[in-house]
């Protein structure tokens, strides 16, 4: 398996599973993590600048690939105000390069860090509680370049899942959540931002499996025949606003954690009253 983004966040988590389960081909623009600590196996590989028949080697003989690559601008966090189309648009250009050349070498199945904020627009009409749940079927709307460039990659996933360019490349976009651990001292006073991180919570062990089945799972296709799927990110949490419903059915997803659960202790004491009504929103 080759795994762009090696040396990343989410990259740490994974790896401990994919060390166990895969031959990896680890791929990135560095060779250590955010920490300065080599990350073994890693490969510099640039999938903007490098050549194709770079590219191509790394890309040969692999069963599937998981990208988690990511190009974040200088002196611009990954997500919020403040980013260009142009700051974005790098992303997209990476996820074609991805997407071509694991066509090209055959590779069976592409699982893509999509993000939740592919669907960022509906966030404050949840909060608001004028929506309960928002799932892959609907229709995905940012209000943001970041949310947008996610939107852009996942058509254009679907476009190569679909057989457009001569056969079908199995595609998996996950719609990554939260996933952190919930320091509940950033959220004193803070009702909706703690019940959002709450609801958007994956823990580390539910990440892995959810990625795992996402590889390994025969077979995903649609309805239409088409190998495509989103599916949501986030474990099986109380106040879930996103829906995890279709992972359950497709791949067999079954999350272990529930953020309410996991941080009983913190939720008794921030959200457990009469002031603080309701799963979501500001009280």
């Amino acid at each position: 398996m080759l795994l762009t983004g090696a040396t990343g966040y989410i990259a740490s988590q994974l790896l401990p599973v994919f060390r166990e389960r895969y031959d990896l081909r680890l791929i990135d623009v560095r060779t250590t993590d955010a920490s300065g600590q080599p990350v073994p196996g890693a490969q510099i590989v640039n999938l903007l600048e490098d050549a194709d028949d770079t590219l191509r080697a790394h890309f040969e003989g692999v069963d599937a690939v998981v990208h988690l690559g990511y190009y974040r601008p200088a002196h611009l966090g990954v997500t919020g105000a403040g980013k260009s189309y142009l700051d974005e648009r790098p992303n997209v250009d990476m996820a074609e390069r991805v997407y071509r050349h694991a066509l090209d070498a055959n590779v069976r199945r592409v699982v893509v860090a999509s993000s939740n904020h592919a669907a960022d627009w509906y966030e404050p009409l949840l909060h608001a509680r004028q929506l309960d749940v928002i799932g892959p079927e609907d229709l995905p709307k940012s209000d943001n370049y970041y949310g947008w460039a996610k939107i852009a990659y996942e058509a254009l996933g679907f476009t190569y899942a679909s057989g457009a360019f001569g056969r079908k490349l199995g595609v998996v976009q996950v719609r990554i959540g939260a996933p952190r651990e919930i320091d509940a001292s950033n959220f004193e006073n803070k009702p909706a931002e703690y019940k959002r991180d709450l609801g958007a919570y994956i823990s580390a062990r539910d990440l892995q499996q959810l990625f795992v089945r996402s590889l390994e799972t025969e077979p995903i296709e649609d309805q239409w025949r088409v190998p495509f799927q989103i599916f949501y990110g986030v474990s099986d949490n109380t106040r879930a606003f996103w829906s995890i419903a279709n992972a359950r059915r497709i791949i067999g997803y079954d999350p272990e954690d529930d953020s309410e659960v996991r941080y009983a202790a913190d939720v008794q004491r921030l959200l457990i009253g009469p002031a603080h009504k309701g799963r979501l929103g500001a009280t």
